[in-house]
């Protein structure tokens, strides 16, 4: 692939065509002006990691209430959900309750929270400054009140179904979702003499299974196992205990021939064969940054360990700009949350925590020293409802979710924390209206990554017109 270098005369000369075409000029034209306006800025390296929290966790039994009216209305709405006070204790009795550097104001006044004790690693992460909370995030189409949600052509489609509202948060659109936003931005990006990857099939990496987030026009979501690429074993060796069988199914595979399906394989296995090569000799002289005792079996932290080790070599990628994606799944806990929940809660915690070591320069796992570099943030499909449907509940609409890094503006609660129940965002049993929109979520990171605002915006989040410019810098980045 051709990388565009255009110098700042090429660009505005691209810029006066684009301004003349208007609404009519192609796409790719389109997409290279913008790629040139991105390379004006500067050379870092970020790095943007989801953690997609599979199945809807219950933000309600993660950040739990502390002042007493809402902890009033927590005990009675969900008396079997409710968390003991010995739960709400890190090592020697600790405090988890998460106070902010700025207090919380408006509707939110008053309001406390505390971790559960299963998530008390976060808590130091907290106080060091490195985490902040955004509350009430979720899909919107535009800005929802209680009278909208009786009409169905302002909400999002399929409101509650965990596949298409996966997709929303991913791209957007639940219906026949093709792009995601953060493979949106690497189109952008691979545009740019600036943040072009030498790599560039390693600017989107995922090590969890489905999801649009990171499928762009050009730009491929490259899967990966817990310890890097997966190769192709059938082309090496002897299958079937015989050379020639190995020989006929690689030329199968390389090939191609005249057929579209046919050449589109081959060129997709070349890709695989060649990527696999580059990254397994490369990850041969990353760091290994072993898993302590209590993460050995952990399949986050696995994926997260794999993302450090890719992280440590990113100059040896020639990496500029990188996505990932990693998961943790097994949240829809309709039934057994105070047994599930809680396991789950004990395996984020530590693995986020093994990741921010690894990101650090402390010398314990690594002196990489790239935390400031790297973004981590929570989601997941949907919140829960407050209310209990015996021993769990139920889908939910908007939730509180995590960010994590050295950039950004930690120690604080960002968004607005609603009524737990019967407030002006309640549509029932304290399934929440969101307050702050994915799009506003995605676009303050987007911005942060280096996507400025107007049409490259535009390309990466489209729907994010909907929303008041302003109120889609949220602010918890530097």
């Amino acid at each position: 692939m051709i990388y565009s270098k255009s110098s700042r005369r090429e660009f505005l000369k691209t810029a006066a065509k684009l301004s003349i075409a208007g609404v009519a000029t192609p796409f790719a034209l389109n997409l290279a002006g913008i790629g040139s306006a991105a390379a004006q800025s500067s050379t870092d390296y970020k790095t943007l990691v989801c953690l997609f929290l599979g199945g809807a966790n219950d933000h309600n039994n993660t950040f739990i209430p502390l002042d007493q009216p809402s902890i009033n209305i927590y005990n009675s709405v969900r008396p079997s959900l409710v968390r003991a006070p010995a739960d709400l204790l890190g090592p020697n009795g600790a405090s988890l309750e998460l106070v902010p550097t700025i207090a919380l104001q408006g509707a939110s006044a008053g309001r406390r929270f505390t971790l559960p004790a299963e998530l008390a690693p976060l808590k130091t992460i907290w106080d060091a400054g490195h985490l902040a909370v955004l509350a009430n995030v979720g899909t919107l189409k535009q800005v929802t009140t209680l009278a909208d949600f009786n009409i169905p052509t302002r909400l999002p489609a399929h409101l509650f179904s965990h596949n298409d509202q996966t997709s929303t948060w991913q791209a957007s659109n639940p219906e026949g979702a093709k792009y995601g936003w953060a493979g949106l931005m690497g189109d952008l990006f691979s545009n740019s003499s600036v943040y072009s990857n030498t790599n560039p099939i390693f600017t989107c990496c995922s090590t969890a299974s489905g999801g649009v987030l990171l499928s762009g026009r050009r730009t491929f979501g490259y899967q990966l196992g817990s310890d890097g690429s997966a190769s192709i074993t059938a082309l090496s060796g002897k299958l079937f205990s015989s050379s020639a069988a190995t020989g006929l199914l690689r030329s199968l595979l390389l090939t191609g021939g005249t057929h579209p399906f046919s050449q589109d394989l081959a060129d997709t296995t070349s890709r695989a064969i060649d990527a696999n090569q580059t990254l397994s000799g490369i990850l041969a002289l990353a760091p290994d940054l072993p898993l302590p005792s209590n993460l050995v079996g952990s399949e986050l932290a696995d994926q997260l360990r794999l993302v450090a080790r890719m992280i440590a070599v990113r100059e040896r990628l020639g990496a500029r700009r990188q996505v990932f994606l990693v998961q943790l799944t097994g949240f829809d806990t309709h039934s057994d949350q105070l047994s599930r929940q809680p396991e789950l809660h004990k395996e984020l915690g530590d693995a986020l925590d093994y990741f921010y070591k690894a990101l650090k320069n402390d010398g314990t796992l690594s002196a990489m020293n790239a935390l400031g570099t790297v973004t981590t943030f929570t989601a997941s499909e949907f919140g829960r409802t407050l209310t209990s449907n015996g021993d769990g509940c139920d889908h939910g609409w908007g939730s509180h979710h995590f960010i994590m890094g050295g950039a950004v503006k930690g120690k604080n609660f960002y968004g607005e924390f609603p009524q737990l129940l019967g407030g002006l965002t309640d549509i029932g049993n304290g399934r929440q209206i969101p307050t702050t929109s994915v799009d506003q979520y995605s676009a303050t990171l987007a911005r942060w990554f280096g996507v400025t605002d107007g049409p490259d915006m535009r390309l990466v989040l489209p729907n994010s017109g909907s929303f008041d410019l302003m109120k889609t810098n949220l602010k918890f980045m530097t």
